[in-house]
Parts: structure tokens; sequence; C-alpha cells
């Protein structure tokens, strides 16, 4: 059967990202960003120039389609061009070099998002470019060799990941020079059909008994440890990064992702693990990745990825767990499967993981570990489609969210997962002012977290705790967000909520030890991690660690007005009264019309002398009262 709904177009896809950007964000965090910065204007200002339009920009890295195949590879010499008179005055060990690869190819349209083979060719291609220059496909050169007047060199075929066929790739050649020429490519001599259809016949048979009996194992470059951002933990470390869609369709990737996040709760629920947070391994969805540099980014030993093809009944799962230090596969297994079993891989993958990790856990932690929500398939579904609606925050997905989870409720009346999610949305109306009466909204959401906890873990009791200290219940808030953190320590979601509950309490050093473990959890930490922890070095007078990390939160939301509140806190109590001002003028310019009496109002803090002294230290800064 077609699926109707999915819009298929033929496009042009550009994919661009920066080379060595870790080591620069590494050595000069600020600076590098505000290159980045600019840098990006200036492709979004050329892009659109060559009628493209980006689709995808996370972090260093640029998706862009175009209609043209000419108006792409046009483009993307400007690009190369514009950027290397930009490094003309900067130090060799500043320049930002951009690796751009160009593709063209079947791509699928799901509102704003293009997904398919088309987008991850061009990502591959991007992968093998050199710095400063552009690389395309065949597809692309057979379109455009006669048509720019630009030469070409052959840089052979390159099998790349989850792309069955071998990619041929050419370097495309601005002088003047090498204008019409092609340099390097050799045709092949003619064999008899025979020939060739019996080698057909033999590389096919080879090609999937290998496929078959040996998932992809290709030779991995080592990590380092001297280049690790973050030293490793005591303990076994593990990064589980998002597995990849092979379907094809796009509606399909919520069931990775769930795959995904239901493997790393899993695995967080023993101590004797340290593993990095969803929020980390997912900046590198739908972005070409080296184990070795994920493992150097997040500071691990252990990197598990896999893919997802689903065909109706149906269900293949690849896994491999590589130990990116040696460079070498502890596991990898394929799983073809009927869709109803698809529990079970879950819990094997588990098991295969803590095995090869030679992990001893007690009975209570393999009672912990493979603890399910629910078993009903449907359910599980259903609040997998609600997470991804819930995680857009808009009132309309937020409403799609609600009636999904209610739905899964109707199905399994125990579905602890279920009851949170439902609660988080009746919170979640409050924060988008989406209800006329925030008191009744914030009453559902306890009542329904109440029936939560009992049916679910961490989840339920860190929303309660968040649920409380919202409500100013701070003792049934720091009881729930405790209860969060033993019964799964590897939650930075819980650390956090324990940590921001500390603080309203006035123990800020602990609150500052339960942050500092959510960060390291989250090392791609969101800002409201950074800005509670900025905070929380503030209220322990630690105010230049205060000060670096609210500038964080900062860099990562420009315009969240609670990072720069606190940002602006940060300065004003360490005395830097002209960067306070500067601060304070930032949060007027994000809202002209905010005052210090109502968001005092909404502080948790429980000490109203602390709380004075902290609506002062923002008055002393310039905000009015």
């Amino acid at each position: 059967m077609t699926d109707n709904s999915v819009e298929r177009k033929l496009r042009a896809i550009l994919a661009a990202d920066v080379k060595g950007y870790s080591r620069m964000m590494g050595e000069d965090e600020i600076g590098t960003y505000q290159t980045l910065t600019a840098n990006l204007e200036t492709i979004r200002s050329i892009i659109t120039q060559y009628k493209g339009r980006i689709f995808s920009s996370p972090g260093d890295a640029v998706m862009a389609e175009f209609a043209s195949v000419v108006d792409a590879v046009q483009c993307a010499v400007k690009l190369q061009e514009r950027i290397e008179a930009v490094n003309a005055d900067v130090t060799e060990d500043r320049k930002m070099q951009f690796r751009i690869g160009v593709n063209l190819g079947d791509v699928i349209h799901d509102g704003e998002q293009v997904y398919g083979d088309g987008v991850n060719i061009a990502a591959r291609i991007e992968t093998l470019a050199e710095p400063g220059s552009v690389f395309i496909s065949k597809n692309v050169y057979r379109n455009v060799h006669n048509k720019i007047k630009f030469g070409f060199e052959y840089h052979g075929e390159h099998q790349v990941k989850n792309i069955a066929d071998p990619v041929r790739v050419y370097k495309v050649l601005t002088s003047p020079e090498h204008a019409g020429k092609l340099i390097g490519e050799k045709k092949a001599p003619k064999r008899p059909k025979s020939y060739i259809t019996a080698l057909v016949v033999i590389i096919a048979v080879v090609a999937a008994t290998i496929w078959y009996f040996y998932p992809d194992t290709p030779k991995i470059e080592p990590a380092s440890v001297d280049k690790m951002v973050h030293p490793l933990p005591d303990k076994p470390s593990i990064a589980v990064l998002p597995f990849d869609s092979m379907s094809g369709d796009p509606k399909q990737r919520y069931l990775c992702d769930g795959l995904t996040e239901d493997i790393i709760t899993a695995l967080s629920k023993t101590p004797k693990l340290f593993v990095i947070a969803k929020n980390s391994t997912f900046s590198y969805k739908a972005k070409p990745i080296k184990v070795h540099q994920v493992a150097q980014e997040l500071g691990v030993r252990y990197v598990l990825e896999g893919s997802v093809q689903r065909d109706v009944e149906k269900i293949r799962i690849n896994a491999k767990l590589v130990d990116a230090i040696d460079g070498t596969h502890l596991w990898a297994e394929r799983y073809d499967r009927e869709f109803k079993d698809l529990f079970a891989v879950q819990d094997d993958i588990t098991k295969q993981i803590i095995t090869a990790l030679q992990l001893k856990l007690t009975m209570g932690e393999v009672a912990r570990v493979y603890a399910k929500s629910t078993e009903n398939l449907e359910a599980y579904l259903l609040i997998l489609q609600a997470r991804e609606h819930h995680m857009r925050f808009t009132i309309e997905d937020n409403h799609i969210s609600r009636n999904l989870a209610e739905k899964a409720i109707s199905i399994d009346h125990n579905f602890g997962q279920a009851y949170v999610l439902l609660a988080a949305t009746h919170m979640l109306d409050v924060w988008l002012q989406a209800t006329d009466s925030p008191k009744q909204a914030m009453g559902k959401a306890l009542e329904i977290a109440k029936k939560a906890v009992g049916l679910d873990g961490a989840d339920s009791h860190a929303l309660m705790g968040f649920l409380y200290a919202m409500t100013k219940q701070h003792d049934k808030a720091l009881a729930e967000c405790r209860n969060a953190v033993d019964l799964h320590p590897n939650n930075a979601s819980a650390q956090t909520f324990y940590g921001l509950v500390l603080n309203s309490v006035g123990r800020s050093e602990e609150a500052i030890h339960a942050l500092e473990k959510a960060v390291r959890i989250d090392p791609f930490s969101t800002s409201f991690q950074l800005r509670t922890l900025g905070f929380a070095y503030s209220l322990h007078s630690q105010h230049e660690q205060a000060v670096n990390t609210c500038k964080k939160a900062v860099l990562k939301s420009p315009d969240d007005l609670l990072s720069h509140i606190f940002l602006t806190h940060a300065y004003s109590a360490a005395g830097r009264m002209e960067e306070a001002k500067s601060e304070a003028s930032e949060v007027l310019r994000i809202n002209p019309k905010f005052s210090l009496e109502p968001f005092a109002k909404q502080l948790i803090t429980k000490n109203q002398t602390e709380k004075n002294k902290i609506i002062e230290t923002l008055h002393t800064a310039g905000l009015p009262k």
C-alpha cells in the first residue's frame, strides 16, 4: 500500500559542518560560538540567494534543499569562497573551515522536515569532504558537469553507513584551468554480459551472507582518553545513540526514539553503570557521527548504536556495542522478529550490554532494570507518539499529547508512564498560559501524578517533587525528589529537580553536588540545568562559577528569559555591576514589561529573608520592582 500522505520529491541536498568544532569549543567556547553564529548568518543569506531552504541546523551543521541541482552546487562553491575570505584575517588555529557535500535524490517531506536516502547520502558525502571543499555524488555530477564552468576530480567509491550501494564522489575544482575537465576517473573495460551477470550473482550472495551473519563491523578509530572533554567515570560508562530509522517512513521515527529512550532508561536504573542522558545522545540524531568523537565529547568508554526497520507485522533491529577506547566491537546482533516481540528485543539488548560489560546485578537491581510500565504494545506505541508531541511545547501538540495519553490509559489502567505524561500536559498548560485557571490545572496535575506513584519509578517521583515545589510544599517536594534519585541515580532530570528543591530550602552545597552530577550525566545540558546550577553557585558564594555557568545557559538559549535573570543575579552577587546592568537590559529587551514583584511570587525559595536578598540583588542591577 502507498501512503498518500507522504510527499516525495526529487531534491538537491546540501550538507555542511565545521572541521574540528568540538576542539574549538573546548579551547574557546564563547569565541567559537560567536564565530559560528556569524558564519551561519552568512550561510543562510547565501542559501536564500540561491533559492535554497534550510530544513535542519543542529549545532555546527546545516542541511538545505534546492529545487535546482545547479543552484545547489553553485551555492556550495560560493559558500566556500565567502568563508575563505572571512578566514583570511584569522589565525590558523581559529579558522572555521566547513566541509560540504551535495547529493541529488528522492526525499520525503513531512511538514518542514526532509527525510530519506537523498538526505542521508548528502550527510555521508559531507563527512568524506576535505575542509574548505565541495564534494558531490555521481547523480549531481551527471546533472551539472556540462552546465557549470567547474572541473571535477574523482575521489572513488565509498561504502557509507546505512546505505546499501557504494557512493561515488567527486570534488568540485574551481580553478579556471580545470574548467570542463574530469580528473582521475577511468572507464572500466567492457566485459561479456554473461561474465557480468555471474559476477553480480556471486557478489550478491557473498554480500547477503556477510550482511546476515556478520552485522556491520568496520574498523573503528580508537578514542583518545587524553582528548576527552570529561574524565572517564570510575565505573563502566555508556552512551546509547539514537537508533536510525530504515523504514523510509518519517512517521516511524518515534518508534526508533522510543526504543532508544527505553534502553537508556533500563540501563540507567543500575548504579553500577554511568549512562549518558537522552538529551545529550539525541543531539547526534540525523547527523553523521564517528564513535571515537562521541566518546571523546561525552566522556564515555562504550557506545551503543543501531537501526530499526518495521514492515507491518515484522521488525528488524540491528544493534552493536563498541569499546571506543579499544576501537573494537564487544557485541553485535540482528533481530528479525514479529513486531509483537518488541519488548523481548529491548530486554535482550539490555541483557547483552550488561553481560558484555560484566556487571553483576543484585536481584533488586535486576527487577528494576527489567521492570515494564506496561506490557500492552498498543498502549506503549500511543505513549511514544504522545511523548513526541509533548516535547514540541506548543498548545496544539500538548492537546494531542493529552488525548493520546488518555487513550493509552483507557487501554491499560495501570500504565504508570501514561499517567506521568498526562499530568505533565496539565502542568504544561500553566507554562504555556493555555488555561483560564492555573490553580485548577496544577491541582489536576498533582491528582494524576499521585496515581502514577507506585505504578512507575523515578519519573513519577521527580514530577511529584517538581509539582510540590511549584505549589510551595517544600518538605514533600524534597522527599519525592530524594526518592527519584534513589530509584534512578542516572536520571539527569531527577538530579536537576532535586538540586532545584535543595536550592529552595537553603541547602545550596548539596544542590551543587546533585546539579553537577546532572550536568555530567547530560554533558550537552539544557539551559534549565545550567541556570539552576549557576544559581546554586551564586547562593553558595561561588561567584565566578556562577557567572561562567549562567553564561553557558544564555549561549544555549539566547532568548531564555530566566537564564538572563540568573546571569544578572550572578553578576550582581559577584559585584560586577557594569555587566549586571548590561544583562538586566537584556532581560528588559526580551520582556519590556518585566518586574520583580510577580517574579518574586514565582520563586520557590522557602526562606523569606533569602528571597528578599535575591530580589534586592536583581533590583540593584537595574531591574524594576
